[in-house]
């Protein structure tokens, strides 16, 4: 297990639900199949920024939104030429060189119903958990774009 996947883990752990101190992180991480050590944790805590609050270990400090780019719902509309549908899968169009920032924005999005993204020039694939949450995912874009 790298330390990128760990502290990913560990800021979705936070996200949901309430961790207090290190020992629920460890035991919330244990059963996901990662194990850390106290001193990791505590090196992860500070490099990821966390500090406790009464609801639990919360992320204090991050890119600004403005440096991180812009959100999905502004790049769809302005760049979304397309959504087709193939059971979990959706395939966005972009205009060339487009579909990077699209996905990026989406990745930093972190919608529930979207599980990954790839990009190439113009295309993007999303892969959603099934076929029913691909096709409500689908219909949020198209309504982005009326």
């Amino acid at each position: 297990m790298n330390k990128a996947y760990r502290q990913s883990q560990i800021l979705k752990l936070i996200r949901q639900c309430p961790i207090h101190t290190q020992q629920d992180l460890a035991e919330a991480l244990h059963s996901l199949k990662l194990t850390a050590t106290q001193g990791t944790l505590s090196r992860d805590i500070h490099d990821l920024g966390l500090v406790k609050t009464p609801a639990g270990y919360a992320q204090v400090h991050g890119e600004p939104a403005a440096a991180a780019g812009p959100e999905v719902e502004t790049l769809a509309r302005e760049l979304l030429l397309d959504v087709r549908l193939a059971q979990n899968l959706l395939v966005l169009k972009t205009p060339p060189a487009n579909a990077n920032a699209l996905a990026a924005a989406l990745d930093r999005a972190d919608w529930p119903e979207v599980t990954g993204t790839i990009a190439g020039d113009d295309t993007v694939l999303v892969v959603a958990p099934d076929k029913k949450t691909a096709e409500s995912l689908r219909d949020r874009f198209l309504k982005l774009l009326r």
